[in-house]
């Protein structure tokens, strides 16, 4: 199954929320969103920064994502951006097709 990394950012409206149920109620709530799209948190973290918790996510495909990430911004107390995470299987597939392409002025 795909994986995704997760970076979301509370609005002020989010953090009141969290500030009133607490970190886990709110992991709790993003495994179900999660779940509902056909997937599962693997790891739930808070953090410093410009982002405020970190979220590694299996999901079917990049369908399932958005139909969760919509439904996740859409609430208004959050922010998400996604990155497509690759194995380095994967990777090696990558590198091993042939891509024709001329830079620009080449």
């Amino acid at each position: 199954m795909p994986k995704y990394l997760i970076q979301a950012t509370y609005t002020a409206e989010g953090v009141k929320g969290l500030l009133s149920e607490g970190g886990t109620k709110r992991r709790d709530a993003a495994a179900k969103a999660i779940k509902s799209a056909g997937g599962k948190v693997e790891a739930f973290y808070f953090a410093f920064g410009k982002h405020d918790a970190i979220v590694l996510v299996d999901l079917p495909d990049n369908v399932s994502l958005v139909a969760a990430s919509l439904a996740i911004n859409a609430s208004g107390a959050v922010t998400t951006t996604t990155t497509v995470l690759l194995t380095p299987g994967e990777v090696d597939e990558a590198v091993k097709k042939s891509i024709q392409y001329r830079a620009p002025g080449q």
